[in-house]
């Protein structure tokens, strides 16, 4: 029998998974990972020659400043003083701009740097979201109402949304309208926005709810579908994942034909989310390891192994042709939340640069939230 994992383990699974598996897309989409063979509903992800050194990108970057905006609001309220959460993250965004470069205008507000910003791996420019960039530049803090890149649809505004759902003690709605508020400080369009908050509320029922990837993808669609404003491309995709999720494994040219390459918000949050699910349902599948009579879909698995399931997770988010780190860092973040941070790989974190800023802001988080 498995063990549900704790929400400390859910928080440090969340993030760290979401960043080794970003790390492992962007050392794949620039071709200097060396891999046995694509990847294919039989191969094994130990086939994967993880690098010496692997970096994460501006989706880590982005979501790990997300954590810290969320930690800075915490503060303030543990010591009684109310403060606006959407506000404390665009902070934090802006101190991310500048570690990339990108001097602030004077119509901005120019917040003190942090430990955040001195950290090496934090000021690595790996080919950031054009609309994070030109949103922040802008100076104006942008809002659902008056966004200031109202055709930005990228997938910048989806990958920095996870940490949205690791907030105990709060409700589905605040989850929702905090990541709706924050995915629209740089993207307006509202495949953007309801893309970011769907992955959030996934997030939020995995670590609250405890059940299954499946059931908690299920109550996220119920909850954007109960909001008549909801943006029904993200809908159709929810509903698109979830049926091709159970059936047979896709190929990565099926992936990119059903979803394509991840050039949006939706569609990279529909191959991060179908890859988590797929694993989720391959091990399903599985009892007493042996096989439910579909021998393509790989070595036996059952819910006592959730690394395995994690480790196949990642491989399919990653190996397409498409925005591997970006689709793998959601796919990360939704396995980690699922099954704790026991299943992240000890040997694929050891290449994994930056890991310890991650521990330190996970481990803050739980701090602010549960006390030391």
């Amino acid at each position: 029998m498995s063990i549900r994992p704790s929400l400390p383990s859910r928080i440090h699974g969340c993030l760290l998974g979401g960043a080794l598996a970003d790390a492992l897309g962007n050392t794949v989409g620039s071709s200097t990972l060396q891999q046995a063979g694509r990847y294919s509903g039989s191969a094994d992800p130990a086939d994967f020659a993880v690098p010496a050194a692997a970096w994460f990108s501006d989706e880590t970057q982005l979501c790990l400043y997300s954590v810290d905006g969320l930690l800075e609001a915490l503060r303030w309220a543990n010591d009684g003083v109310p403060a606006d959460e959407t506000a404390c993250v665009w902070l934090a965004y802006l101190r991310w701009l500048r570690t990339q470069g990108v001097p602030l205008p004077e119509s901005a507000p120019h917040p003190p740097e942090q430990w955040l910003d001195r950290q090496a791996v934090m000021q690595h420019r790996a080919d950031p979201d054009e609309a994070c960039l030109t949103g922040l530049a802008s100076g104006d803090m942008g809002s659902q109402a008056r966004p200031v890149n109202p055709q930005a649809r990228g997938a910048g505004a989806v990958v920095r949304s996870a940490p949205f759902g690791l907030l105990p003690y709060v409700g589905a709605e605040t989850v929702f309208k905090l990541s709706r508020d924050t995915a629209a400080l740089t993207h307006g369009h509202p495949s953007a926005v309801y893309s970011a908050a769907a992955l959030s509320l996934i997030v939020h029922h995995l670590v609250h709810d405890g059940g299954r990837l499946a059931e908690a993808a299920g109550a996220a669609m119920a909850h954007l579908e109960a909001d008549a404003s909801a943006e029904p491309e993200v809908l159709r995709m929810l509903a698109d994942v979830r049926d091709l999720a159970a059936g047979e494994p896709l190929s990565p040219e099926q992936l990119t034909a059903e979803f394509g390459a991840g050039a949006s918000a939706v569609e990279v949050l529909a191959i991060g989310l179908y890859s988590a699910l797929a694993a989720e349902a391959l091990g399903d599948e599985m009892v007493g390891g042996q096989t439910a009579g579909n021998e393509t879909r790989g070595s036996a698995m059952s819910d006592d192994d959730p690394g395995q399931r994690f480790r196949r997770g990642i491989a399919v988010a990653i190996n397409h042709d498409g925005q591997s780190d970006a689709a793998g860092s959601i796919a990360g973040n939704l396995l980690g939340a699922r099954y704790g941070d026991q299943v992240v790989p000890s040997a694929w974190l050891e290449a994994l640069q930056g890991r310890e800023v991650i521990y330190t802001l996970a481990d803050s988080l739980v701090d602010a939230t549960f006390g030391p």
